[in-house]
């Protein structure tokens, strides 16, 4: 999947393509990056590549690339259960590196993240966004996500600009057209 976006310096293409070990340190690097805004994640840093592969489903790793294959972001799912009767629902998460925000990438990769879940059966993709994420929250309700609740005082947070504060998540979720609704 491919689409045309704004590159730094002009006009460059953006494209999606399957994530591998080869993009883990750039990938990381996105983590960190979202991390440190204390807007993105309860993660205080990200995990090793082993650990990060055992948790996300495969088929379903992405990152963005410009043209000279340089990662601006990443997205991935994760099963929400064990349970057969859950197969159909991932948890999902989007990052996008501070250089190219605002550039499309989020939306190139929540896009290729839904058609790739939905080609697959997946009927459900469900995300946890901090509410002072207004990128975040635009990102997703542009995509067709909804909202569905809100969890207070859920985590307190242990690093970053808002460490020792309590955060609230509002809980998205998109149903595959498939499913109904």
């Amino acid at each position: 999947m491919s689409r045309q976006g704004a590159a730094s310096g002009g006009a460059g293409e953006l494209r999606t393509a399957p994530m591998d070990p080869r993009h883990w340190p750039a990938v990381r690097d996105v983590y960190a990056a979202g991390i440190a805004t204390g807007h993105a994640t309860f993660q205080d840093s990200p995990p090793a590549w082993e650990v990060f592969d055992a948790a996300h489903l495969e088929e379903h790793r992405l990152v963005a690339l410009d043209a000279a294959a340089a990662v601006l972001g990443w997205a991935a799912v994760s099963p929400v259960s064990s349970r057969a009767v859950y197969a159909g629902v991932v948890e999902h998460s989007v990052y996008v590196a501070p250089a190219a925000r605002g550039r499309g990438v989020g939306r190139l990769l929540l896009d290729a993240l839904i058609a790739s879940t939905e080609a697959a059966g997946v009927w459900t993709l469900q995300g946890s966004v901090f509410p002072e994420n207004s990128a975040s929250l635009a990102l997703h309700t542009a995509a067709g996500f909804r909202l569905v609740g809100r969890r207070e005082r859920i985590a307190l947070m242990s690093h970053g600009p808002l460490a020792g504060r309590w955060r609230d998540t509002v809980l998205l979720e998109r149903r595959s057209a498939a499913a109904g609704r």
